[in-house]
């Protein structure tokens, strides 16, 4: 048995554009469901949706049998929970709030084992390396590793270039929701001002040679941000898909009720 290949960072190198969708319903059925979508990959957020451990693990064992790739997203980049992630079998991590190449640095060190970085040897006991039947899992896992970092601060934004220049970064990720927040334009994902930082900034990572990334639920704004160059968007959310068709549902068996326009939220 030889370590999985990551198609995800495969087809980031060869500059093929990857259609994602977020997933924070936290349940392996459901997003076993949307892993047969025909989505290139799904990520699993563990910083919003009530995710934990076990909960990824079920997630990723459901969209393994597909052609769908799944990224975990952490709560933070807190790198004893990066080892234990990697030990579940996520290959592709996005750590939020990312603003410093030192950060940055850090998080790649955490996806490699020594003398590359820091994570931890404990691979007999993970379903990464299927436990041990993988051989040469300790030297063939770094290979597979995707470090997406995201950038959603002003902070994050005006150190971007050096974040996505840090070795063993593949890609820089841009969350409009945060990072209107800290523009002063909190619920304003799609203000133009936004919409200009997250341009520049996917023009700064196609610079350094890295993908850019992006959530853009908007039709419109997706189709601009793929147009300028992102490599791999999301362009819906679960919960936001699920409720809205649910609302829709309901208003059209009854006309009399007062259904509040679907806004999306913060995404």
């Amino acid at each position: 048995m030889k370590t999985p290949v990551n198609p995800f960072k495969q087809a980031l190198r060869e500059g093929r554009v990857q259609i994602g969708l977020w997933v924070g319903l936290a349940d392996a059925y459901a997003i076993e469901a949307m892993a047969s979508a025909g989505f290139d990959w799904l990520l699993i957020d563990g910083e919003h949706a009530p995710n934990d451990l076990r909960s990824v693990l079920g997630q990723l064992q459901a969209v393994a049998p597909y052609p769908t790739h799944a990224i975990v997203r952490p709560v933070i980049g807190d790198v004893p929970l990066i080892k234990q992630l990697l030990d579940v079998g996520a290959q592709t991590l996005l750590v939020p709030v990312v603003e410093t190449a030192e950060q940055a640095a850090t998080l790649v060190a955490a996806t490699r084992y020594p003398p590359r970085g820091i994570r931890g040897v404990g691979s007999a006991l993970a379903r990464s390396s299927r436990w041990n039947l993988i051989g040469d899992y300790l030297h063939t896992a770094d290979d597979q590793m995707c470090v997406l970092l995201q950038v959603e601060t002003k902070r994050g934004v005006e150190n971007l270039a050096a974040i996505a220049a840090t070795e063993g970064v593949d890609g820089v990720f841009f969350g409009p929701a945060d990072l209107s927040a800290s523009m002063g334009l909190l619920g304003q994902p799609g203000h133009p001002e936004v919409q200009r930082a997250i341009l520049d900034g996917i023009a700064v990572v196609r610079a350094a040679g890295k993908a850019p990334g992006v959530l853009a639920a908007d039709p419109k704004l997706a189709r601009l941000y793929l147009d300028a160059g992102a490599l791999f968007v999301a362009v819906g959310v679960d919960v936001t898909l699920l409720t809205r068709a649910c609302r829709d549902l309901a208003a059209a068996y009854k006309s009399n009720a007062s259904v509040p326009p679907a806004t999306g939220g913060a995404y």
